[in-house]
């Protein structure tokens, strides 16, 4: 069943896809798996500087081996032909970097279902903002340095966004359900450094308070394959959720093509006060290979051992494992490219609480305009979606939610190396049948939105 979901995703998103290509039929050939020229030019200026003269360009955060572009979240991989919408500055000895989003939008939920659970409308501001420096120190070292700021508790409020079926984390003691939490103001304050060995081994130790362990894919909100997405993933807390964490410690070494990482981190969700920073636990641990096997692709597999990662639910602890394949590629044409990403990720808190989630993302950038899509599949549970009292029983017992969203986007405006968009999504559920009395059978959620983003880097 779940395969025809995934073909079924593919053939709409094919479909949404084929009138924006046919205006750009001259460049309506895929990418090719290989390195695209702005790579190969990135990578003949990395092996220019096998010298281990100080870098007049930015490389990757923990590596003077490999480009810039294959920085995920935290010490994750995306591909090197990933395209990257920032601001740059570079100085004698260090090198600058600043991206973000700024969405203005107004959202309604489940708006076919008057009445029903989930159903609420809001204009909100989900943003965040990061800031990256980086220097070579001696002929091999490099210090990396990265601050995140998210101002969600200031333009969502406390309890967030709506967002139907989504669940994780409180507001005033209550869990949230049907809404997107904020994320904290302080997302990442972070330090790494590399050690290169050589031009295919690096070692590799970072720091963060806050910062993301060695568990789960780029997290969303880095993801070009949802950069033009508003919402937050609903399988969130099964797949990248720990990207905000108060005390973390990596080490990993690269060989190659590989990479090996371990982590020592606080297992506990950031806390209801979004203006502090909650204290460091480093009861917690996890490990990620990650493998990009060309410019086009990168893989990996994690596992994490999460402790009390509820403060609602202290005795409960939680094994996650993850999975996922990224992929970006060049269409040949100014700003056109795609981004694909296939996630999976499990929560086993042990007993019958597994609850397995499916995310396949794409988007497709065409110059000015843009198509995206999204599907999921995440089982959530009676006490998941706080509906113990209205089925008269609790317990693990799982749920399955389907969601599929389109986005259309268009450049309206550009200014200074920044952008204004516009878009239009729209999202229809299939939720348990179970759930329909609550919900409906098949909510509708819909919204308008303006974007401002940095313009896209050119190489």
């Amino acid at each position: 069943m779940l395969v025809n979901k995934l073909t079924a995703l593919t053939v709409a998103l094919a479909t949404a896809a084929l009138p924006a290509l046919a205006q750009h039929e001259h460049h309506h050939e895929p990418a090719k798996d290989t390195t695209s020229h702005e790579m190969r030019d990135m990578k003949s200026m990395d092996h220019a500087q096998m010298g281990h003269e100080t870098p007049s360009h930015m490389t990757h955060s923990f590596s003077l081996s490999l480009p810039m572009t294959r920085n995920g979240s935290g010490t994750g991989w995306q591909p090197d032909a990933t395209p990257m919408y920032v601001y740059m500055m570079h100085g004698s000895k260090w090198n600058y970097m600043l991206h973000g989003s700024i969405f203005l939008r107004y959202t309604t939920q489940n708006f076919n279902n008057d009445g029903k659970r989930g159903s609420d409308s809001k204009f909100s501001a989900p943003n965040w903002f990061m800031g990256m420096a980086q220097r070579q120190v001696g002929k091999n070292g490099l210090l990396s340095l990265r601050a995140m700021v998210s101002l969600d508790r200031l333009t969502d409020g406390g309890a967030g966004y709506p967002l139907l079926f989504q669940s994780g984390e409180s507001w005033k003691g209550k869990p949230l359900i049907d809404r997107q939490h904020p994320h904290d103001l302080i997302s990442e304050l972070s330090v790494g450094y590399t050690q290169r060995i050589n031009d295919k081994i690096d070692l590799t130790i970072y720091a963060g308070y806050p910062g993301e362990p060695a568990l789960g894919p780029t997290a969303f909100m880095h993801r070009m394959s949802a950069f033009n997405n508003p919402d937050a993933v609903l399988g969130h807390h099964w797949q990248d959720a720990t990207h905000i964490t108060f005390g973390v410690v990596t080490a990993g070494v690269r060989y190659g093509k590989f990479k090996l990482e371990g982590s020592s981190f606080t297992g506990r969700e950031p806390d209801e006060n979004r203006f502090d920073f909650d204290k460091p636990r480093f009861n917690s641990y996890s490990y990620r290979l990650l493998f990009n096997p060309s410019a086009n692709w990168a893989l990996q597999v994690s596992r994490g051992f999460i402790k009390s990662p509820e403060p609602r639910e202290p005795d409960e602890d939680v094994n996650r494992t993850t999975a996922s394949v990224q992929h970006s590629g060049n269409l040949g044409g100014k700003n056109q490219w795609i981004s694909s990403t296939l996630v999976w990720g499990l929560n086993d808190a042990g007993g019958h609480h597994k609850e397995h989630s499916v995310l396949a993302e794409t988007n497709l950038q065409l110059d000015k305009w843009a198509v995206y899509g999204r599907y999921e599949w995440v089982q959530k549970s009676v006490d998941e979606l706080g509906l113990s009292t209205t089925f008269g029983r609790q317990g693990f017992e799982k749920l399955p939610v389907s969601m599929f969203s389109v986005g259309l986007n268009r450049q309206i405006a550009s200014f200074g190396n920044t952008l204004l968009q516009a878009g239009a999504q729209m999202s229809l559920y299939k939720p348990h049948r179970e759930l329909e009395p609550a919900y409906g059978k098949t909510p509708l959620s819909g919204q308008v939105y303006l974007r401002i983003t940095p313009a896209l880097m050119r190489m």
